[in-house]
């Protein structure tokens, strides 16, 4: 057992750093590093704690490296026990109310190390029965940090991180896609007409048009697996540039095999740990990735609310279900709230991708300092886009319906009809026949058959669903 606290819980305690002397909270976990962040940036008022993944990520990180130190006698067995245990308290979910450095921040992600050096340090020194503070006993840069710096220790976590989150976007991702599947078939024997530049094209089945959503998300699927993997390449062990300096020359794939093992990823040191160290190339790649999928999303949000647009006076070909009444004035009135709220997710997304492209465009030399606003950019478009494919999969997908009569009604009373009439008739009569349908209002099939020119049954063959959804061989 420790002994007695010299500073009651409401009292502070004493820390020094290069600039001088501070007082910090005696109960706090953290240090004088995290109390500069405090002040220095006030900045969105959102803590890195509230990012789960990163702070496990950090803690992963401190883990591996304690042990590669241990490996390599650069750290006593006591110590690294301890900073062990510490980390695995954070993994397990202890202590993320203690990771309250603000998400946006100067100095390259330094403010966050230096945060999680700080809490691993002060739990490891609660562990050895010693008070917080008593760095003597074990220190957050000498012992928790040893053979690392902010520039590799960050943009690893990041890295292991945002694995973390593509985990979940992509298994709601999945679960999405698979909402349309199932919709599609459902709607495989109804029949609509498919639409160019919002004018009637040529009949298509309802199951065809949500069968092309889930194909176009299924794409999506590989593109961020393939993006994930550059995910699992890690600078840890290059420190401050890249060049490994202050470690020993084993001490990057000791780090990185043991970084593996405890995360249960596939991760490799990079190639080249200069060139890792200052290039972001990999993170404008996913956020590319997570843009493409959203400008589709958002396409495909805008189809449901044009399909569902009425339900009188629109297309009113589907209906979303209601759920939520859409006006304080309008009696009766229900709005396509949840694709709507997915569209907008997707403009923050596109907006994101802009500030890090930007980002990674800034960096300089040997590192970039804006890795913060490229991770917490991430984060909110990963962590969004999840949060869009579940509610859109459960709360609209799901319960749309389809309006039979009016898509039936549609197909019948269509001019669009003629197309199908070409291969029979040629393009100058098919002609004649739609303009004739869309001036007086007679169906393609009566003004067919009004003017003899094909009998009932080359007309039915013709004009059979068969013909009018697919590819089909006239003799």
């Amino acid at each position: 057992m420790p002994d007695p606290d010299p500073f009651p819980a409401s009292s502070f305690r004493l820390e020094h750093d290069l600039i001088g002397d501070k007082q910090v909270p005696a109960a706090a976990y953290w240090g004088i590093h995290t109390l500069r962040a405090i002040e220095n940036f006030p900045i969105t008022g959102t803590r890195i704690g509230s990012r789960p993944e990163l702070v496990k990520a950090l803690a992963y990180v401190k883990q591996a490296c304690a042990r590669a130190n241990l490996d390599l006698g650069q750290l006593a067995p006591e110590k690294a026990q301890a900073i062990e245990q510490a980390c695995r308290d954070i993994i397990d979910g202890a202590l993320h109310d203690q990771f309250i450095v603000d998400v946006i921040q100067g100095g390259a992600g330094t403010s966050t190390n230096m945060n999680a050096n700080e809490v691993v340090a002060n739990r490891a020194l609660e562990l050895m029965g010693k008070h917080k503070g008593d760095y003597k006993t074990l220190h957050p840069i000498e012992d928790v940090n040893a053979s690392q710096s902010t520039n590799d220790v960050y943009p690893t976590a990041l890295r292991v991180a945002i694995c973390f989150a593509l985990d979940g976007m992509t298994a709601a991702l999945a679960h999405l896609r698979h909402a349309f599947e199932t919709k599609a078939t459902e709607f495989n024997g109804i029949l609509k007409m498919g639409r160019t530049q919002l004018q009637d094209a040529v009949p298509m089945t309802l199951g065809q048009e949500f069968r092309t959503y889930a194909l176009m998300l299924h794409e999506d699927e590989s593109q961020i697996a393939y993006a994930a993997k550059a995910m699992r390449q890690v600078n840890l062990g290059g420190t401050a540039i890249g060049t490994g300096i202050n470690t020993d020359p084993d001490y990057s794939e000791k780090a990185v095999r043991h970084l593996a093992e405890i995360t249960g990823l596939d991760l490799t040191p990079a190639p080249d740990l200069i060139t890792a160290t200052q290039d972001t190339s990999d993170f404008v790649l996913l956020s590319g990735i997570l843009k493409r999928f959203a400008s589709k999303l958002s396409k495909i949000c805008n189809d449901l609310r044009l399909l569902s647009s009425g339900p009188q006076s629109g297309l009113g070909e589907i209906f979303l279900p209601e759920r939520a009444a859409g006006s304080s004035i309008m009696p009766g009135k229900v709005n396509p709230i949840i694709p709507e709220v997915v569209n907008q997710i997707a403009f923050e997304v596109i907006g994101n991708d802009v500030t890090i492209t930007m980002a990674s465009e800034a960096g300089q030399l040997q590192l970039n300092a804006f890795e913060p606003i490229i991770g917490w950019s991430l984060f909110k478009s990963i962590s969004h886009l999840e949060a869009g494919c579940l509610t859109l999969a459960d709360n609209c997908v799901s319960g749309i319906t389809a309006n039979r009569e009016r898509l039936e009604a549609a197909v019948s009373s269509s001019a669009g009809l003629a197309t199908a009439l070409n291969p029979v008739l040629g393009y100058q009569i098919a002609t004649e026949i739609a303009r004739a349908a869309l001036k007086t209002g007679t169906s393609v099939r009566e003004l067919v058959k009004e003017k003899g020119l094909m009998n009932d049954d080359a007309l039915a063959s013709v004009l059979s669903p068969d013909v009018l959804t697919r590819p089909y061989r006239f003799n």
